[in-house]
């Protein structure tokens, strides 16, 4: 019996883990397109995310992303953002 238990337990973590996983590589791809979403609140939320990512392609996608922005403040926060990873990539 114990060992039955321990094939479950086993299948159950296996089976959190494939479903933790393929729901980050959702939300990560979600929040790259959000960048260049219609609402700026979304584009706000992408550039919180996107900080976190240290990445040199995330810096080209912030340069892209400066280029084609028009709200001010959503801007500055790109501008900053592009630095800070600048600084830590460095």
């Amino acid at each position: 019996m114990s060992r039955r238990r321990a094939a479950l337990v086993t299948s159950a973590a296996l089976l959190g883990v494939t479903f933790g996983w393929v729901t980050m590589q959702y939300r990560l791809r979600r929040h790259r397109e959000d960048l260049f979403h219609p609402r700026p609140l979304r584009r706000l939320a992408a550039l919180a995310f996107l900080e976190g990512q240290a990445t040199v392609d995330t810096l080209r996608v912030l340069q892209d992303y400066l280029s084609w922005e028009r709200h001010p403040l959503l801007r500055r926060k790109a501008d900053a953002v592009s630095r800070r990873l600048q600084a830590r990539l460095s």
